[in-house]
């Protein structure tokens, strides 16, 4: 099993899953968890991630990419995350998505514990 973990390690509110990734890795050595720059290119096929999600107060699994809400443009500097993976579902790149969004007001031990429950849990199915 791969997960991928996306984050912004130099922005408070988005670094929570990269600042919990060696506690999962320790926590579960049978499952690769990469990060992933998502300025670089996506993986294809099917795709696992954690990532900070706004407007949760719970680690919640997304499957549904029209889940989220667009966030507002002003440049090309505000290019973004959800745009890039709606392109590459849409050019078929990538078939299944899931998405661990995590709040950034958690606690890193809460955090790491309801992301647990859910890696658990997809780790049986």
């Amino acid at each position: 099993m791969r997960i991928h973990v996306a984050g912004n390690r130099f922005l408070d509110q988005d670094n929570l899953p990269l600042r919990i990734l060696p506690n999962l890795r320790k926590k579960f050595p049978g499952i690769l968890f990469e990060e992933l720059d998502p300025s670089e290119n996506l993986p294809s096929g099917d795709l696992t991630l954690i990532d900070t999600v706004m407007g949760i107060d719970r680690v919640k699994e997304f499957s549904d990419i029209n889940s989220f809400q667009k966030g507002g443009r002003c440049s090309v500097h505000d290019y973004d995350f959800l745009i890039e993976l709606r392109l590459n579902m849409k050019l078929g790149k990538i078939n299944n998505l899931l998405i661990l969004g995590v709040p950034s007001n958690l606690e890193e031990d809460e955090a790491l514990e309801q992301l647990t429950e859910k890696i658990e849990r997809l780790k049986s199915i």
